[in-house]
């Protein structure tokens, strides 16, 4: 006989195929927008080396990385990676990950409060994510039941997981008000035509979205647990 688990059913999968279609959605419309180049020619290299110069971050280097969107801030080596479709690319979809990239950069530069805390519980979150699944095992299979043995491992397991949840809902700040800050930038700074800027606009609110899936998916998954074993509690 087949088990049901309604929980996840209800609660998980319909987030998961958010985070499905976010995912899908940011990959087409990268490639409908990475191939509307700009006029002026600006390559999404240069367009956040002016990003970065225009606030005073000359140290900041910018290199090219392989892979697709792979694009990121590295705050360690104080250098901003590009993908092999933003690097060299001067469609609008290209400048606008550069600038949010870039918009990342300055984030760190000023202190913006979110990304230091972000920056912060990384760490534990890491430790977290990889020992809540083994706590919960073993505070199961140790219990004795509900209310004895090592069952308050569980609930150990479930706090940790918690910190997952807890870091996409730090991200998602971050992500919005770096993409908010590249495409103040770009407007500023003439990177792209006026109507040019839908395209970059549009990328960057699909990349958006997928965190905002993500952190759905964390919180979902995050209040199944506490409803099972919660319930597992009272029984």
């Amino acid at each position: 006989m087949f088990y049901i688990d309604w929980t996840y059913i209800v609660l998980v999968l319909p987030a998961v195929i958010l985070a499905m279609w976010a995912s899908a959605n940011v990959n087409g419309t990268f490639r409908k927008y990475s191939t509307q180049y700009s006029r002026k020619g600006i390559t999404g290299a240069q367009a956040a080396r002016r990003v970065l110069d225009a606030n005073g971050l000359y140290s900041v280097q910018i290199q090219h990385v392989s892979g697709n969107l792979t694009d990121h801030y590295d705050p360690r080596s104080n250098v901003i990676r590009l993908s092999d479709n933003v690097y060299n690319n001067t469609s609008t979809a290209a400048i606008g990950v550069a600038c949010h990239e870039a918009g990342h950069a300055v984030q760190h530069a000023v202190g913006y409060v979110p990304i230091k805390l972000r920056n912060a519980i990384v760490p534990i979150t890491n430790i977290g994510s990889r020992l809540s699944t083994p706590l919960i095992l073993l505070g199961l299979i140790f219990s004795g039941g509900a209310d004895g043995g090592l069952y308050w491992l569980v609930y150990v397991g479930i706090a940790c997981f918690g910190l997952s949840a807890l870091f996409q809902l730090v991200t998602l700040p971050t992500e919005f008000n770096a993409s908010s800050r590249a495409l103040k930038a770009i407007s500023s700074g003439g990177l792209l035509y006026d109507d040019e800027m839908d395209g970059a606009r549009k990328t960057l609110r699909a990349a958006a979205l997928t965190y905002v899936a993500a952190l759905t998916v964390a919180v979902t998954q995050l209040f199944r647990l506490i409803l099972l074993f919660g319930r597992r509690r009272d029984d």
